[in-house]
């Protein structure tokens, strides 16, 4: 994976709050956060009280707000950003397609089960025996036998016969249904590309404001992410949201082609048993560390906190089994979007991420997990750098890198001591921000070996990573400057 260096200024050096700019910023814990902007966490003062909080990395749902709103939202991080002299990672969302009733007549129709219920594309609202379904790939897809749900699951239809523009289904579940209610096909791949119109112009958008992951929605196959890189290229990282069990089928081949990756349960436990999504998550989670590529956990983690200050202890624990397996960040979407308490969930959220960090059995499980390296020079030294450093005791490993694939192998080892990334690109900084155990700094370019030596000692003390008398491991590549050349490990000591 290559992150294409970033076009803006350069990033301020951060220094002493007291001398009237600030100190730096180091989050005691390995596992990332990511917060959904929303109507209660919109405006500079709350995202700043949101980061101090604990927030790495902050998402933007395009499938709500206009863009002169996500504009204001951009603009309002890089200040933040600016304010604290800490990086900070923005990932663009985009809505893909979504697949909806028509209208009802007066709103709303009540189905009950075991009567039979009819979906078509004609236009005229629905009422207790059909409703308008305007999607025709749908139909083309379906056959008898097939199951649709309604409405998040909570109505369930199942089809006796279709054609290419109606389907005649048992309801196997009823309730109430409403106009636009969702529409899930399980089991079936969709001749639906995963762009829109609105996603591409969403895209556009998005990657002229700077952002630095853009996250695909409804992705299906291999084929849903070549598109969206096509699109991307390397001006931002492409995270695959795996929403549906058709990706999971093709889980390899998907990661392979994508920069990062999220497990959008709330989607997946739409569309597979309940039961099935844990041991999905934990699937992914290892494909994902297997490959050395981001992986997020996301929905409902933390969802009472919407209405109250505090979480259940169920979702205190979900919140740290996603940590102990190793994931590289953790998501909250509606508790910061629109809860009564984004601050609260933030904060509660990184106490869990740093008790479950302070357990002994946190790095020993993740050791025990330890992948081989891959037969690469970047590998062998980002392996023995860990090794190294768990040897002598090391501060931290420090990671010399261009385009951010150092740092990506050395956070594949999961290592005890914290990944200090340096980097002359302010946007492979911000999107390292997402990565597990990195503390990133953006530096100027290093001048010589010596050069670098130097100022990996100096930016560990800067940082408050490493003390006088205490050592890092450090790793580059020369000549500098050139990415996938790692292949210098050293060892330095912080002066007295």
């Amino acid at each position: 994976m290559t992150f294409a260096p970033s076009s803006s200024s350069p990033h301020s050096e951060p220094v002493d709050r007291k001398r009237g700019r600030n100190r730096p910023l180091r989050r005691m814990r390995s596992a990332k956060i990511v917060a959904t902007i929303g109507p209660a966490s919109a405006g500079g003062e709350r995202l700043r009280a949101l980061f101090d909080a604990g927030v790495d990395v902050f998402r933007l749902n395009f499938s709500h707000g206009t863009h002169e709103e996500h504009r204001a939202r951009f603009a309002e991080i890089r200040q933040v950003e600016a304010d604290t002299g800490r990086p900070i990672g923005i990932l663009a969302d985009l809505q893909g397609p979504k697949l909806r009733l028509g209208n009802f007549a007066g709103g709303r129709a009540e189905i009950v089960a075991g009567a039979h219920f009819r979906l078509d594309l004609d236009k005229h609202p629905g009422d207790q025996n059909r409703a308008p379904l305007p999607h025709p790939e749908v139909f083309e897809a379906l056959h008898p036998g097939t199951d649709l749900l309604l409405d998040d699951g909570k109505v369930r239809l199942r089809v006796v016969t279709c054609g290419p523009d109606f389907a005649d289904t048992e309801i196997m579940v009823g309730g109430t249904l409403s106009d636009h209610k969702g529409v899930n096909v399980p089991g079936v791949v969709l001749g639906i590309s995963a762009m829109t119109d609105k996603d591409r112009a969403d895209l556009s958008f998005a990657l002229q404001q700077g952002a630095d992951w853009v996250a695909l929605s409804f992705v299906q196959r291999p084929e849903d992410v070549a598109e969206g890189r096509k699109l991307i290229g390397n001006a931002a990282g492409l995270l695959v949201k795996l929403e549906k069990p058709a990706a999971i089928q093709r889980l390899d081949e998907i990661i392979d082609l994508s920069d990062a990756l999220m497990v959008a349960r709330g989607d997946l436990g739409v569309e597979m048993p309940p039961e099935d999504v844990p041991s999905v998550q934990k699937q992914v989670i290892h494909a994902c560390r297997l490959a050395g590529k981001p992986v997020i956990v996301a929905t409902q983690m933390l969802e009472s906190m919407i209405t109250a200050p505090t979480p259940t202890r169920a979702e205190a624990s979900d919140v740290a089994t996603a940590v102990y397996e190793g994931a590289d960040g953790v998501m909250l979407s509606a508790e910061t979007a629109v809860g009564q308490y984004p601050i609260e969930a933030v904060a509660m959220m990184d106490r869990i991420a740093k008790r479950v960090q302070a357990d002994p059995l946190y790095f020993a499980n993740l050791d025990a997990g330890r992948m081989r390296p891959e037969h690469t020079d970047r590998d062998a030294i980002s392996a023995a750098a860990c090794q190294v450093a768990e040897t002598i005791g090391a501060a931290a490993i420090v990671s010399f890198t261009s385009s951010g694939a150092t740092a990506l192998r050395a956070a594949r080892e999961r290592p005890a001591a914290p990944i200090l990334a340096v980097t002359p690109h302010l946007g492979t900084a911000r999107r390292l921000a997402l990565l597990w155990g990195a503390h990133c700094v953006h530096l100027a370019d290093i001048k010589n070996f010596n050069d670098m030596v130097q100022k990996a000692v100096l930016v560990a003390h800067r940082e408050e990573i490493a003390g006088p008398g205490q050592r890092v491991v450090i790793t580059a590549g020369v000549p500098f400057g050139t990415p996938g050349s790692t292949n210098i490990l050293r060892i330095a000591w912080v002066e007295r």
